[in-house]
């Protein structure tokens, strides 16, 4: 087997952006219990992962999908003999910075605000910037890399690790690549977590039968979540120990590419996921045309907020009041801090505040 050892220099990798002395649980174990503590983890539970404001207890969300994603990049580090706690960690955080209503909540956002929003650089900012009352959760340099590195909807074979250390300062677009093995395993594995389970809950939810996923998925992947994992990551360990990167086969990665086909046909742009798309989008368009407008009027008149009779315009106030150190520093930009609160938002959280906006008119009072 070719051993995996990541160029860069663990010392950068475990640097964090505040001195810290580290415990008896290490670097990386210290991350993960910072992360599952964290408000933005404890939302996951409550955020869409595909199907739309699951009341199904069997449907997958979004917290479900990032402890997928964690355990699977685990168990490939094991096989490859790299660092399972920091994938976990990267795993647990990658998708912090999710926005309410899955992907749909996401592109519906970026419809509105002048800059560019992407769940990739939002967790990051999170996990640095808007977690602890803005002091952030000062997790490690490795950790924080894999999270803003991670996505899984591109399509690509394999992956290999970036030339040089990305700079995750002020970042304004994606690193091509992680800078780390552990961050490249949590890459692959966010497409391996989804794509069996979506094939599920998409049974589940009636928009497809087993029937209808093409034979030459089944035959070379099986047709269980389950069985698709297994034969995924064998199959990831397999190639990757001759390669010396990670990646699929040739073989399995026309079959994973034909399955995201597939997925995109007939699940994602099923008809009903149409349609509660459109809904999420107009929820999300109300809110957020109502808080510019809210803000816009009010500023930083923390007395309105509190003396406001609509709970939702409550909590808005005492939500910019809990960051105003942050957003003191970004000049109170009040797009920044309408997305941020948005992108915060849990699918039943959003959808409540579009009700007690329409039940109380424009005004509040």
């Amino acid at each position: 087997m070719k051993k995996f050892i990541n160029k860069h220099a663990e010392e950068n990798f475990i640097n964090r952006n505040k001195i810290r002395d580290e415990d008896i649980r290490g670097p990386y174990f210290r991350d993960q219990t910072a992360i599952i503590h964290s408000m933005a983890f404890r939302r996951l539970k409550h955020k869409t992962q595909v199907f739309f404001s699951p009341d199904n207890d069997h449907i997958c969300t979004r917290i479900e999908h990032s402890l997928h994603v964690a355990s699977i990049a685990s168990t490939i580090c094991k096989a490859l003999g790299l660092d399972n706690e920091l994938a976990h960690a990267i795993g647990l955080g990658h998708d912090l910075g999710h926005a309410p209503f899955g992907h749909a909540g996401e592109k519906a956002i970026n419809k509105l605000i002048k800059h560019q929003f992407n769940h990739e650089l939002h967790s990051l900012r999170v996990v640095d910037k808007l977690e602890n009352r803005g002091e952030g959760l000062n997790l490690t340099y490795a950790v924080r890399d894999g999270i803003v590195s991670h996505c899984g909807e591109i399509d690509e074979q394999f992956i290999t690790i970036s030339e040089k250390p990305n700079k995750l300062e002020d970042l304004t677009s994606l690193p091509k690549s992680p800078s780390s093995w552990e961050g490249c395993i949590v890459r692959i594995c966010d497409s391996v977590a989804y794509l069996g389970r979506d094939l599920e809950d998409a049974i589940t939810a009636r928009l497809i039968s087993i029937d209808d996923i093409p034979k030459t998925i089944t035959d070379n992947l099986g047709t269980t979540n389950s069985e698709i994992i297994s034969s995924l990551v064998f199959d990831i360990i397999d190639w990757s120990e001759k390669n010396n990167k990670i990646g699929f086969s040739e073989n399995i990665f026309q079959v994973v590419s034909a399955l995201k086909n597939f997925s995109r046909k007939k699940i994602y742009k099923n008809d009903k996921m149409n349609y509660w798309n459109k809904y999420s989008e107009f929820v999300i368009k109300t809110l957020f045309e109502y808080l510019i407008d809210l803000i816009e009027k009010n500023g930083l008149d923390f007395s309105f907020y509190s003396k406001n009779r609509m709970s939702f315009v409550q909590k808005f106030g005492k939500y910019i009041d809990s960051l105003q150190k942050r957003y003191k520093l970004e000049n109170f930009n009040h797009e920044v801090i309408i997305t941020d609160y948005l992108a915060g938002m849990t699918d039943a959280y959003a959808i409540n505040s579009f009700k007690n906006i329409l039940t109380s008119g424009t005004s509040g009072f």
